[in-house]
């Protein structure tokens, strides 16, 4: 029982679509020049009591697509060595990347009785525009995420904790944040999940959306 509301709730939060944490580290800032070249997503649940929590974590190093470009400062930004002989044997192509995230988003998406994915990115539009373009240069013809609906985390940690930076963000949210780990697309994105979910929950610890649509799950269940 307390699963079939769980799930009624999450199919109704975000008017069917299912908030799926994203983040990526390129070689630049030109989504159609630059190389993905590590790639993460969080998918979310909800309990019955309307609280939204991170569920699992998919990470790759992804390899950079024939003729892409890579700064070195990015590189410097990142840590990521390329010829890292451990990074070379695991590093997946774009397409390969792509599809190991996509394909238990697709079963997230089914499982909380959702239309949609959504994508929620410390700002969401850098990682959605390279997530589209890179999408487009695999021809992939069944992209779970919505083409460019997205929720930013960055704007809504500016607005409730008054913080855009992801760790002093997290660090307002009680959410602790090494800066030695950042910028690897696992460790952000597992943070921006977390952060996300805070925002969420404070909301409806607040009096917000979630408590009148959880009475109405309950009645209809």
């Amino acid at each position: 029982m307390s699963e079939a509301i769980a799930r009624e709730m999450m199919a109704q939060r975000f008017r069917s679509f299912l908030p799926v944490v994203v983040d990526l580290e390129t070689g630049g800032f030109n989504s159609e020049r630059d190389a993905i070249l590590e790639i993460a997503a969080v998918t979310l649940t909800m309990d019955a009591e309307g609280n939204l929590m991170p569920e699992a974590t998919y990470a790759y190093h992804v390899q950079p697509f024939s003729g892409a470009n890579v700064e070195q400062s990015a590189l410097d930004f990142t840590g990521i060595k390329l010829d890292d002989p451990l990074r070379q044997r695991i590093a997946l192509s774009e397409a390969e990347a792509l599809g190991e995230i996509f394909r238990p988003v697709r079963k997230a998406i089914k499982s909380h009785g959702c239309t949609r994915a959504v994508l929620v990115g410390h700002n969401a539009a850098f990682d959605h525009g390279f997530l589209n373009a890179a999408v487009n240069r695999c021809g992939i013809k069944r992209n779970p995420f919505h083409p460019f609906s997205s929720f930013d985390t960055a704007s809504l940690s500016g607005l409730i904790y008054g913080q855009t930076v992801l760790a002093r963000a997290c660090r307002a949210a009680g959410i602790p944040f090494d800066n030695q780990e950042a910028h690897s697309a696992r460790y952000d994105t597992e943070r921006t999940a977390e952060l996300f979910c805070a925002i969420v929950n404070r909301y409806k610890d607040l009096g917000g959306w979630a408590l009148a649509q959880r009475e109405q799950g309950l009645e209809e269940l």
